[in-house]
């Protein structure tokens, strides 16, 4: 009960928090409840502070980069998991070397790029390095569940007529939907939450994405920190909510990792 409550309080503040004005949470009791709830903060920070528009960004690049990376990631980690080719270990270290590749190292070489192949202030920019950067952590996840598969599954199926496309995507991909859901949700927290690479390539009022729309909700002489507390609360539930809906996918290919292995 006490590790439960250090971990939900923070959420609880700061729904309480996004109901205040700048008067209570700079008062004399700013942990205390809102004397008067001020839901006026989610309705100015959705209408006129573009806060919807940055939503659907967001949501767009998160959802465009998971669905790359996890296609892309699975068909090459059923290559090197499950097929015979003499140079799949080196293939696999190659790929695994991203993992060790720091963002703000190629920062200013992906700006150039950007701006060079016109991608600068459009999705692409930002879906393209964030697909790039949860390839090599899906290829990990993804060869490591499909060596747990027992190799009689596609012999069978190749007897029965299967062709090597039909087996990856009847059999294989049902049965590493655990990892898919743990992919998924690595991806998406990298996504919704990136800031360094959404600053620098987009600066475009209509493609901004979520966390630098907030940031711009700073002002430099005054901050309503009520409806920027709002922005957050709006920017905090769809991470809580798909966690919720997939924890159990994410808790079964652990678990099934632990066993099989």
């Amino acid at each position: 009960m006490l590790i439960a409550f250090i971990q939900i309080y923070p959420l609880f503040w700061l729904l309480t928090f996004s109901l205040k004005s700048n008067l209570e949470i700079f008062g004399a009791n700013p942990m205390a409840l809102p004397e008067k709830f001020m839901i006026s903060n989610y309705t100015n920070v959705l209408v006129n502070g573009n806060l919807i528009q940055y939503l659907l960004n967001s949501s767009f690049v998160t959802v465009v980069t998971i669905i790359f990376s996890n296609i892309l990631s699975a068909m090459a980690a059923y290559a090197i998991a499950r097929m015979k080719w003499r140079f799949k270990g080196s293939m696999l270290t190659f790929f695994l070397l991203g993992l060790m590749i720091p963002m703000q190292a190629i920062l200013l070489p992906l700006f150039l790029m950007m701006k060079k192949t016109g991608a600068y202030n459009t999705h692409m920019a930002l879906i393209l390095p964030y697909t790039a950067f949860a390839i090599p952590m899906a290829i990990f996840i993804f060869v490591g569940f499909f060596q747990t598969i027992p190799k009689e599954m596609e012999e069978s199926a190749f007897m029965d007529g299967a062709n090597l496309f039909q087996i990856f995507r009847r059999i294989m991909l049902p049965l590493i939907k655990p990892a898919i859901a743990t992919v998924s949700i690595f991806t998406f927290l990298a996504c919704w939450n990136e800031l360094m690479f959404a600053i620098t390539f987009i600066s475009k009022e209509e493609v901004k994405t979520l966390t630098v729309g907030i940031m711009g909700m700073v002002g430099m002489y005054a901050t309503r920190w009520g409806e920027l507390g709002a922005g957050l609360v709006v920017a905090t539930l769809p991470t809580v909510i798909i966690y919720i809906f997939m924890s159990n996918e994410v808790e079964k290919s652990f678990t099934t990792g632990a066993v099989k292995g």
